[in-house]
């Protein structure tokens, strides 16, 4: 297996092995004891799938085996462990977690010390190391030690509560905790801060995570958001480092408008500084627009929060995301958190005087689809002379009044094939066309079709 845009990922027990995670920890502990020495620290946590301690145990173990404590804190969100691998003197944070995907699916994901997702660099050391297979195994007391400290999750509670200093009380927020890993800390943190909650999907059995539920299935939060009369809703996905919202008319508030709202908000405060924000390329055409409009400038970056991030880093900019709701505030760490995007949503509505559905019109997206296809092979399309001719011409063909968009998945065995324009039809016959060339030239199958206009990209 070989690491992609977040980490390594595949069907439990079959892609990602014990066998697989005890190796890759014997990988990363020699990475670790060869660039630091001495005996490293590292902390795991992972999601509710019912592989998750399997796995962890089988990677816990292979970081002993070669000399590497470990401390375990159970069941915690993604941006759990980067707070605490950056404040706690971690050398490594592991996440054993395959995020917004289906149950039998899972993966494993690394931080640094400052809570950052590890460099291409340090991955390559690790592919490497695993093709190698050779580690120096310690013995007697340089094995390293595993120890449990679940109650560390709760210096995270603290350090997210102040970001609302004034609480949200009177507010309703209806939550869909994706029967993940936010199911117990989200709903404690909004019940101290004293909103009034509404919680379903917050009861995971191993298996339900994220199925019908959480930030990938928006209209569960919508519909509740509508039938509990909440003031707003909050969806988060399995590990919780993404979060998606509902207005109380169900209409879905993506990462575009998320940040749109927030970063409008602190220009009008004058702590817009630099004006702009960083966003990927799937953000909408429209909503750059409408940003412009207002002098803030968007930033884009390829698909990935960690190429936010980095570009946050570079530009000094406060905000960036993805339509998905992978939202990053340097200010509170350099990885998206579902959880304090949406805390500091709400911290905006409570303060402002509005309410969240008195935003939804102020600005309306380019009409946005992406076709999902299977091919034999993600990559292999490229060497295609066809189908990049046929890409070239749809992009001439749209010139300034749209955009086309091609990559392979980073996390899924397909091609997304993305087009936005100023209009539905064209934006169709572009998709129609791109389609086309990819089943006469590679073979390639319809997986989903996904209108984005007033929805997620990924």
């Amino acid at each position: 297996m070989k690491f992609g845009t977040d980490g390594v990922r595949g069907v439990a027990n079959k892609d990602l092995t014990p066998e697989f995670a005890l190796n890759l920890g014997k990988a990363a502990g020699s990475t670790l004891r060869a660039q630091a020495g001495g005996r490293p620290l590292v902390i795991l946590g992972r999601d509710t799938r019912i592989s998750g301690p399997m796995l962890e145990a089988s990677l816990a173990a292979g970081f002993s085996s070669v000399g590497v404590d470990v401390v375990s804190v159970g069941v915690v969100p993604t941006p759990t462990v980067s707070y605490l691998s950056r404040t706690h003197g971690f050398h490594l944070g592991g996440i054993v977690s395959a995020s917004h995907n289906p149950a039998p699916d899972n993966g494993i994901k690394f931080v640094g010390p400052d809570g950052n997702k590890v460099s291409e660099l340090f991955e390559k050391e690790l592919e490497a190391r695993l093709a190698a297979g050779e580690h120096e195994h310690a013995v007697g007391g340089d094995i390293g030690r595993l120890q449990s400290k679940e109650l560390l999750a709760d210096d995270y509670a603290a350090f997210v509560e102040t970001i609302v200093p004034n609480g949200l009380k009177g507010l309703r927020i209806a939550v869909d905790a994706a029967n993940g890993a936010a199911s117990s800390l989200a709903p404690a943190i909004l019940k101290r801060l004293g909103a009034d909650i509404v919680v379903e999907n917050a009861n995971p059995d191993g298996v339900n995570i994220n199925h019908g539920c959480g930030a990938t299935h928006p209209e569960t939060i919508q519909e509740l958001t509508k039938e509990s009369e909440a003031d707003l809703g909050v969806a988060f996905d399995g590990d919780a480092d993404r979060a998606i919202f509902s207005d109380s008319k169900g209409r879905l508030i993506n990462g575009d408008r998320m940040i749109g709202i927030w970063a409008k908000f602190q220009k009008e405060l004058g702590l817009l500084t630099p004006p702009s924000v960083v966003c990927s390329v799937m953000s909408n055409t429209g909503f750059e627009r409408y940003l412009a409009k207002d002098g803030i400038q968007m930033e884009r970056t390829p698909v990935g929060d960690k190429y936010v991030s980095k570009r946050l880093q570079e530009t000094g900019a406060l905000i960036g995301g993805e339509q998905s709701g992978h939202i990053v505030i340097p200010q509170h760490g350099p990885t998206g958190d579902g959880i304090v995007t949406a805390l500091e949503l709400f911290k905006v509505i409570h303060e402002c005087g509005r309410r969240l559905e008195d935003f939804f019109d102020d600005f309306e997206p380019w009409p946005q689809a992406m076709w999902n296809i299977k091919v034999a092979d993600k990559e292999a399309w490229k060497a295609s002379t066809e189908i990049s001719q046929m890409i070239e011409t749809q992009t001439a063909a749209l010139g300034e009044h749209g955009r086309v968009l091609v990559r392979a998945s980073g996390t899924q065995p397909m091609v997304r094939l993305m087009v936005e324009a100023e209009t539905a039809s064209a934006r169709d016959a572009a998709l129609a066309a791109l389609y086309e060339a990819f089943e006469r030239h590679a073979g390639a199958s319809i997986y989903s079709k996904v209108d984005l206009t007033y929805a997620l990209g990924d």
